[in-house]
């Protein structure tokens, strides 16, 4: 064996090993890091439920403290001589009374409206935001408590500006109230104590209006649409006042998820509220879990890495150190073998040389036959994966149908059955097509090319390639309103040209959280502009420029085949495809064709 040989096989003796290391530890990473990342989602799901726990039963304590007052006050001897009487000692009293209760009890306002809905008496009198004479009959915390006898109702106040909710009792029978004393609870307190807890806390009102909250941006937003109805109703009792209700800076998913408008991903815990129809929600994002729960498993890779190269290691030093014994040995028999045959041999060593030219010649010749043999195949490769590629939706299609067919069939409903099998007579005339346009491409021709209704191409798109769009869940925008233009090209291979963009759009946005794809016609005076964009990652920048080379792909399972054939058969319509920026962030193309 040769010196270059013998390097050779040493390195691959040492190479196998490494690598099968190797693809070990990227096994192993990648088990990590999803397990990782699970235990990171579980751990914070039970974070973020404690601490809504914990934020309710704060909530829930303030508010028992509060719902206390009304009840006391109703006894005060003061409140009902002040209400019937309407003299200015007994209000004068009972303003005193009320400044006191509201210092002692941290309260913010605390104030006693008649009949009328006129306040007679308040903890803030003489104050400049003082309640005293102002008409609260239009809140509908005062209009419950006349008729049911209690009430709570959260809104913006309409002297302080001051969001809060209002605790109200009727004082007096229902058939002939004196008028009603009223207890405002402010959430600033408990808005400060949630901001100390880890992630964003979020209590929403039956109508889904974030009213508290640990996040500046998101009070007074909504977690969902409002109806006309209850936003005429709250415009009419002016419960938030002239502030506009706009969409909350989180959106919540199905499964405990959220997700705000720069795309970051949290987790959600729902608790509910002493309040009809009130929720707590608490969020925590994911992404420094995930960054913690990485940095772990890069730790652990390493070390795992390590590990298992150490022992490949090991394990073919020693395989090879009795190797190189074994090798000594039979070099040792082998010399002394040769020697011996040499001096057997000489006389015929001549005739050999000959038989070993010939035999050498002879496996040139085969050789060179194999080579030739091999690009042959290479370039009927490119075309059958291309036929491959393109069939395969049809294919499937035509399965569908048939097995719908034989449903139809035994449901005795042969009209359906036989709408479902002249579609398959027409995917598999598509399938025929679309062989023999391939076939000819290999030729390089330049037949079937003529005028095609660019509507009629979409639709036999849309066809092969819509119910893969529809299963993923991906949103396909195509051109809607109105007569596409007619263009120069042929159907079948135009077809062909935008399943291979759609489909690889498709697998461009497979991870997105709203994945989405668009095409977008516009006709110049002379040609017409196809474009497909997608929201994914974009195109490597590494190899975009070589993105239309055969073989060249980003897709670590792809043969890089498509946008060659693609580019190919638009050149032969005349026509380009190219890449452009997209609009919708991802990867874009532009297909330019003539118009007929």
């Amino acid at each position: 064996m040769s010196p270059p040989v013998a390097r050779i096989v040493r390195y691959r003796r040492y190479a196998i090993p490494v690598v099968v290391a190797l693809l070990l530890t990227v096994a192993a990473a990648i088990g990590l890091r999803v397990y990782a990342h699970r235990q990171a989602v579980s751990g914070l799901r039970a974070d973020a439920t404690r601490v809504a726990r914990q934020q309710e039963r704060l909530l829930n304590s303030e508010l028992q403290r509060f719902r206390l007052l009304p009840i006391v006050l109703v006894e005060y001897p003061d409140l009902g001589n002040a209400l019937r009487n309407g003299s200015r000692q007994a209000a004068d009293r009972l303003n005193e009374k009320l400044r006191g209760l509201a210092e002692r009890t941290g309260a913010p306002v605390i104030y006693a409206i008649d009949r009328q809905g006129r306040t007679i008496a308040a903890s803030n009198a003489g104050q400049p935001d003082s309640f005293v004479g102002r008409n609260y009959n239009f809140r509908p915390y005062f209009q419950q408590a006349l008729v049911r006898g209690t009430s709570e109702y959260f809104a913006l106040g309409n002297t302080s500006h001051r969001a809060g909710l209002f605790l109200a009792r009727r004082i007096g029978p229902a058939s002939a109230p004196d008028g009603v004393i009223v207890v405002k609870v402010e959430f600033d307190r408990i808005a400060q104590a949630w901001a100390s807890d880890p992630g964003q806390s979020l209590l929403v009102d039956n109508h889904g209006v974030v009213v508290v909250t640990s996040d500046p941006q998101a009070r007074f937003t909504m977690v969902r649409p409002l109806t006309k109805r209850t936003r005429a109703e709250i415009e009419q009792t002016q419960q938030f006042g002239g502030l506009p209700l706009r969409p909350a800076p989180y959106r919540l998913e199905p499964g405990g998820w959220a997700t705000d408008r720069d795309g970051n991903r949290y987790v959600v815990a729902r608790t509910t509220v002493p309040l009809p129809g009130w929720r707590l929600i608490h969020i925590l994002p994911i992404r420094p879990a995930f960054r913690t729960a990485d940095s772990w498993v890069r730790s652990g890779t390493a070390l795992i890495g390590i590990g298992l190269l150490a022992l490949a290691i090991l394990a073919t030093w020693r395989r090879t150190r009795a190797e190189r014994v074994v090798r000594a040995r039979e070099a040792l028999e082998a010399e002394v073998a040769r020697r011996t045959a040499e001096l057997r041999a000489t006389n015929d060593r001549l005739t050999i040389e000959i038989a070993e030219r010939v035999r050498a010649d002879q496996r040139f010749r085969a050789a060179r036959e194999e080579l030739a043999q091999a690009n042959r195949l290479g370039s009927l490769g490119t075309i059958t994966a291309g036929v491959a590629h393109e069939i395969n939706q049809p294919v499937a299609a035509i399965r569908t149908l048939a097995e719908n067919a034989r449903t139809f069939l035994s449901r005795s409903a042969p009209d359906k059955a036989d709408s479902n099998l002249g579609t398959i007579v027409e995917l598999t005339e598509r399938i025929g097509s679309i062989v023999q346009e391939m076939r000819r491409f290999v030729r390089r021709s330049t037949h079937g090319i003529g005028p095609v209704a660019l509507d009629a191409v979409l639709d036999g798109t849309m066809l092969l390639i819509g119910d893969r769009f529809r299963s993923a869940g991906v949103a396909l925008e195509r051109p809607v309103g109105g007569t596409l233009p007619v263009v120069v090209a042929g159907r079948v291979r135009l077809e062909q040209v935008l399943v291979n963009l759609l489909q690889n759009a498709l697998d461009a946005v497979a991870d997105r959280p709203a994945p989405r794809v668009r095409m977008r016609v516009r006709a110049e005076q002379d040609s017409v502009e196809l474009t497909v964009e997608d929201n994914g990652p974009g195109l490597d920048p590494a190899i975009a420029s070589e993105i239309f080379t055969p073989f060249v792909t980003g897709k670590p399972d792809g043969l890089g085949l498509g946008l060659g054939i693609a580019r190919d058969i638009m050149r032969e319509f005349g026509g380009m495809l190219d890449t452009i920026p997209s609009a919708l962030g991802g990867a874009g193309f532009i297909i330019r064709l003539r118009r007929a």
